[in-house]
């Protein structure tokens, strides 16, 4: 079982204190590196998460709200928690998530920044009055606290899912409800200790609830004072989610599945995208919707390009990420072991060439290590084309025209993220505006950061996380004209 300073409690925090669950039910927490019960967490009960709701309402202000200082303030000290305690918070998050140390440790940096990054600029929210005097009123637009807002998490980045959408929240001064993925939910808790031990929030601000979906949910999609949802996940849920709260038309705030394409051209520096892809692809063991999922290289450049990323594959390492100089973690769970297999399988079967990994026949029983792996001659028909692996296998298809590449990139209902590399400045504009989706990096296999926004277009969500447009998700703009 684990020991940590920052897991004191393993239940639910709702107004301003540890709660202790009635029932006693609870659900264990694995370590995927070892299939060992890392801990027993406390299952909520639906009247528990409806009293979260009611510790958010209470908290919200709305006549007298929080000053923009006060909850700067705020923002700056979970900053610094989050990078002084960032090993300890990061060793949470290897043993209950399975990615390397450093990348973990790395994660909290990331969702530090999302902190950092709101506190800087929370000052866009201050209100502003026009210059303009139409109808002869002066005019003042506010922005004010959504309300009650209801964070879903999921458990590939269980640091950095929720600073983007709680820095934007608490910037905003709207209290929360959070429900982290059952997969991950330690991390949360540590992150809870924190700011009840470093950050002077107004009980019923910040509010987490553990469990299961179908309650939590429930609560959060019917309860008429959660009037906004911020939820990350599958665009399977996503779409169940805009169902179950179209009666009560609740803001909904939707990052959702992703098909990335990376697309290789011939005249791209193809060391440069060999190692971007080798990042991109391999972070968290593939398992991010914004990692690259349809590898598109020009038929000129695919079989230098393969050798260059089985170079690359053949050195990596993989094991327990505790373990020291390990690449690659395990996968989250059995289902997720078993889909990567399957892609793996059904592309050999279809015609599919290995360059670099092994069969699905050479892997071992009762583990949830998958080996990264390269295939090449990847066709439509494979279901690694048509659905996110979220896994580490590097699936190429062969192009030869600009006009073929961006159609094959665009033949997916997702639209998260995508990846150029072309030495060709006015290639990579076209293509970048060709492309439908709400991240295209040109020469970079970089995600998200907490300076721009992100987000989805088509079935991979609504809204913006990030920039100056996550700012403002959690508030309402009201118009003040004040006549003479």
């Amino acid at each position: 079982m684990i020991e940590s300073p920052l897991l004191p409690k393993l239940t639910g925090y709702i107004g301003g204190r540890w709660s202790e669950s009635p029932d006693g039910n609870t659900f264990d927490v694995y370590n995927p590196a070892t299939g060992e019960v890392v801990a027993s967490v406390a299952s909520m009960s639906e009247s528990e998460v409806q009293q979260a709701v009611e510790a958010g309402k209470s908290a919200l202000r709305l006549t007298s709200p929080y000053t923009i200082e006060t909850r700067r303030k705020w923002l700056e000290d979970i900053r610094d928690a989050l990078k002084a305690n960032k090993e300890e918070v990061g060793r949470i998050l290897c043993m209950e998530h399975g990615k390397p140390l450093k990348e973990a440790q790395g994660e909290v940096d990331y969702a530090a920044g999302f902190f950092d990054y709101c506190s800087k600029h929370i000052q866009a929210l201050d209100a502003h009055t026009l210059t303009e005097k139409p109808k002869d009123c002066t005019w003042t637009v506010h922005y004010r606290p959504i309300g009650v807002a209801g964070l879903i998490t999921p458990w590939n980045f269980p640091i950095g899912m929720i600073a983007k959408k709680l820095s934007a929240a608490l910037a905003a001064g709207c209290p929360s409800v959070i429900k982290p993925a059952s997969e991950t939910p330690l991390t949360m808790i540590a992150l809870f200790t924190l700011m009840d031990k470093h950050v002077d929030l107004p009980d019923g601000m910040v509010n987490l609830v553990m469990g299961k979906a179908s309650v939590i949910g429930k609560v959060l999609c019917e309860h008429p004072d959660v009037p906004m949802l911020s939820f990350t996940g599958s665009t399977e849920v996503g779409r169940k989610l805009i169902v179950d709260t179209a009666d009560q038309v609740k803001k909904l705030a939707l990052e959702l599945g992703g098909n990335a394409p990376y697309i290789v051209f011939d005249d791209a520096d193809l060391d440069a995208a060999a190692d971007n892809l080798i990042a991109n692809k391999f972070r968290g063991g593939g398992q991010t919707c914004v990692c690259a999922n349809r590898i598109f290289v020009h038929e000129k450049v695919v079989e230098e390009f393969g050798q260059k990323l089985a170079d690359r594959v053949n050195r990596m390492t993989v094991g327990d990420g505790l373990t020291e100089d390990v690449d690659l973690g395990p996968l989250i769970n059995k289902a997720g072991f078993d889909k990567v297999k399957r892609h793996v399988e059904d592309a050999l079967e279809k015609g599919g060439q290995l360059v670099a990994g092994k069969k699905p026949s050479d892997l071992g029983e009762g583990h949830l290590f998958f080996p990264p792996t390269v295939i090449s001659g990847i066709t439509p028909d494979m279901c690694c084309s048509r659905e996110e692996t979220f896994g580490p296998l590097v699936p190429m298809a062969t192009f030869r025209s600009e006009e073929e590449v961006i159609e094959a990139g665009n033949d997916t209902e997702f639209g998260l993220a995508s990846y150029v590399f072309t030495g060709d400045a006015e290639r990579a504009q076209r293509v970048a505006a060709g492309l439908r989706f709400g991240h295209c990096g040109w020469n970079t296999g970089t995600g998200p950061t907490p300076e721009a926004p992100f987000g989805g277009m088509k079935a991979s969500g609504i809204g913006r996380e990030g920039g100056l447009e996550g700012l403002f998700e959690f508030v309402e703009a009201q118009t003040v004209p004040r006549g003479f």
